[in-house]
């Protein structure tokens, strides 16, 4: 992606030397749950994480304020490129359609972090919290993705990420976010699940939209990037490497097919309208 010299935004928190606290030791497979559950902005793995914390031995506190390497503020300031330009485009589109748009905050953080949804390790991946309308992310999680889970990497697959988290920041600001927490009551969990594919299958809609009006700045192979990374979070495709088995019923962010349909759709269109996943994943 084509990015430097551009414009960055201000609305990036760099907590990243900052960053202490509850840390799990390893890792481990507490860890890895976490991250599944919540890799790419499910609020059920952000709530769930600190449970799971609680249950893993081997933890560790650490205060120690970090210095961030000349790859880290390069880093750090390709992030803040990728967020102004999904408020440049959002605000665009919120505009035509008669709506201002709210910038939400991005929060780079190492280990853990407070957030007004609780508290989170790295291991629970990037994600939303609504309550605070912001967004958090640990870069080594595409680390993870990449050595874990067999994504090619490379900077799109970053910037389709923060693009997705921003699709959850758009529904929230839309009420879809809350319309779907109320149609999940009195569901059962395999309805509610739907539901939640849905949502997330909408933000990755979403990052494709954006990525359709950012083509100017796009490199050969940045698509190919985003979609790696989709097919490499899909439920059907996480579900087969760690259990050996697929659970349609349990899936919460939708297949690795799935999930590449929505990215490659929003950004075919550009059409917010044809967002259409509750429509059709019911």
């Amino acid at each position: 992606m084509k990015w430097l010299g551009r414009r960055q935004s201000d609305n990036v928190e760099d907590r990243r030397g900052l960053s202490g606290g509850k840390v799990i030791a390893g890792g481990g497979v507490i860890g890895i749950i976490v991250l599944l559950l919540n890799v790419f902005g499910g609020e059920t793995g952000q709530q769930i994480a600190p449970i799971l914390e609680q249950m893993q031995g081997g933890q560790s506190q650490t205060e120690t304020a970090v210095p961030l390497s000349k790859e880290d503020e390069e880093m750090g300031n390709f992030v803040k490129v990728v967020l102004a330009d999904n408020e440049d485009i959002w605000s665009k589109i919120f505009a035509e359609n008669g709506m201002t748009y709210e910038k939400p905050k991005l929060v780079l953080f190492r280990g853990s972090v407070q957030t007004a949804c609780g508290g989170a390790s790295s291991a629970s991946g990037p994600f939303y919290c609504p309550g605070d309308r912001k967004v958090y992310m640990d870069l080594a999680f595409f680390e993870e993705l990449k050595t874990k889970f067999g994504a090619k990497g490379g900077d799109f697959a970053i910037a389709y990420v923060i693009a997705h988290e921003i699709g959850h920041h758009i529904q929230t600001l839309l009420g879809t976010s809350a319309k779907m927490r109320q149609e999940q009551e009195g569901k059962s969990e395999a309805q509610a699940n739907k539901l939640s594919v849905a949502l997330e299958l909408q933000a990755d809609f979403y990052a494709g939209v954006w990525a359709h009006y950012n083509q100017e700045n796009l490199d050969t192979g940045d698509i190919d990037e985003a979609l790696s990374a989709a097919n490499a979070v899909g439920d059907d495709a996480i579900q087969s490497k760690m259990q050996g088995q697929i659970v349609p019923d349990s899936f919460t962010h939708g297949t690795s097919e799935q999930r590449m349909y929505w990215f490659k759709k929003g950004f075919k269109t550009g059409d917010i309208k044809q967002g259409t996943t509750f429509e059709e994943i019911r």
